[in-house]
């Protein structure tokens, strides 16, 4: 048996042994297993030479359903295939599920999806994070190495904390977003988990580059992989003073203080700096998303998409009404019925142009601070490590809230990491890098540094 069909077998196995956690949507043998002849019948095994990859079910494939998690696409099977899924398997790796999400990735605890809320893999109480909960899961697990999810505004970073995985969201145009069901259009990146920094950075690598078939991608080559940094000497970290409050979760702020002494043993000089606008970074997105959401979703009527329901007197108003009532569940509702709204007319002016300018200040706040000789920035990841399911469904706010330290970074359009720091009442905390944009090498070199102290660290624990 060749190293592909065996690592296909490994993972169908493993897959079949994660099912209590929900975490995937669509996998088969079958397909696992086409995948790896596919890999086999190759002419060179390609830099991923065969690893096994879970996919968010907000990415489009031709092989498998892509339902976001909602009702409203059950069973909807895609024409094309995603230009990161397409490269990803130039490059030689296998699509080995299709994961569970938040629907429409709206969420921050991947309870929101209408086949199931995922299940933490170190504690089935508790949430994974979202809205990639489910290939998260997968990863902390250890189905597969490496999956991808999609960030909007931490969606990847969050749960990568949660789960105590290498999360990575890049910049905004590094990957193509065609293929990606889009949420908010001027803040989706498809983003990548990684058991490692090794892992996530060779995914990345390979899905990068400019893309003709979307407009946003900039005109630049694939991301080039660097050497990992031996140390940091002459690197110069920021801490944001407004990411390190009085009330930060114990253990976070244990874990944060830890990895700031692993910096400097590196080498790198640690500097305070502000971002002052960071306070305003959850409304903004919360008003920001939820209006381009609106517009995204508009499509989802039974017509041009989404599974039809036949209600009222038959007209075309029922139809919407019962497709859209019917298929989309609570929380797309809300973000769409509060996007339709600041969009509305008498309102656009108050709240959406408002926000899109507040945005901008948050963007020349990290343009300030990298500008004032500062190489990457570091922050929590997250104020808590993951919190119990049901805690916060009831609070819409109290869950936007779990967003605050990573939504800032999406509005800015920067590229960002979570990488497992510690432990909090035996869960998994997550130290957030930033980098300024474009500058993704430079970010996973320093993550891979670090990376290895900690795992030294643990290790001697």
């Amino acid at each position: 048996m060749s190293g592909a069909a065996a690592a296909a077998r490994e993972t169908g196995a493993r897959l079949a042994r994660a099912e209590p956690l929900n975490a995937t949507l669509h996998w088969s043998q079958e397909l696992l297993d086409a995948e790896a002849a596919r890999v086999d019948g190759a002419a060179a095994p390609g830099p991923l030479g065969g690893m096994p990859i879970a996919v968010k079910d907000n990415i489009v494939t031709v092989e498998q359903p892509t339902t976001c998690g909602s009702r409203i696409l059950e069973g909807y099977v895609s024409p094309y295939t995603a230009t990161a899924v397409e490269r990803l398997r130039a490059a030689g790796a296998m699509v080995a599920a299709k994961t569970n999400l938040d629907e429409f990735a709206m969420g921050s605890s991947t309870e929101h999806s209408a086949f199931g809320r995922v299940k933490h893999p170190l504690d089935p109480v508790r949430v994974p994070g979202g809205s990639s909960g489910g290939s998260a899961a997968l990863v902390a697990a250890g189905v597969v190495p490496a999956a991808l999810g999609s960030e909007t505004g931490g969606s990847v970073r969050q749960p990568a904390s949660f789960c105590g995985v290498v999360g990575v969201k890049p910049s905004y145009g590094r990957v193509s977003r065609y293929g990606l069901v889009a949420f908010g259009s001027s803040l989706d990146c498809i983003s990548v988990f990684g058991r490692t920094v090794d892992d996530a950075a060779r995914v990345l690598s390979a899905m990068s580059g400019s893309d003709p078939l979307d407009a946003t991608t900039l005109d630049r080559p694939p991301m080039e992989l660097s050497d990992t940094l031996g140390d940091l000497q002459g690197i110069t970290v920021g801490l944001p003073k407004e990411y390190y409050p009085a009330d930060l979760d114990p253990g976070v702020a244990a874990a944060l203080r830890r990895t700031q002494n692993l910096l400097r043993d590196l080498g790198a000089e640690l500097r305070e700096v502000a971002l002052p606008n960071s306070a305003y970074a959850v409304p903004t997105y919360y008003i920001v998303a939820p209006a381009e959401a609106a517009a995204n979703l508009a499509r989802y009527d039974g017509v041009r998409y989404g599974r039809r329901r036949v209600g009222g007197d038959g007209d075309i108003r029922g139809l919407y009404q019962a497709t859209r009532g019917e298929g989309f569940g609570a929380e797309v509702r809300r973000r769409i019925l509060v996007g339709t709204y600041v969009l509305s007319s008498g309102y656009y002016e108050a709240y959406y142009r408002k926000a899109q300018q507040v945005r901008a200040l948050i963007a020349d706040d990290f343009r300030r601070a990298f500008a004032s000789g500062v190489d990457l920035l570091l922050t929590p990841t997250t104020p808590t490590p993951a919190f119990r399911a049901g805690e916060k469904t009831e609070d819409p706010v109290a869950m936007y809230l779990a967003d605050i330290f990573v939504s800032a970074v999406s509005l800015a359009g920067l590229p960002a990491l979570s990488l497992p720091a510690g432990r909090s009442e035996g869960l998994p905390v997550g130290a957030q890098l930033i980098a300024p944009f474009f500058e993704e090498p430079r970010l996973l070199a320093a993550a891979g540094a670090l990376e290895r102290v900690l795992s030294a660290e643990a290790e001697v624990r």
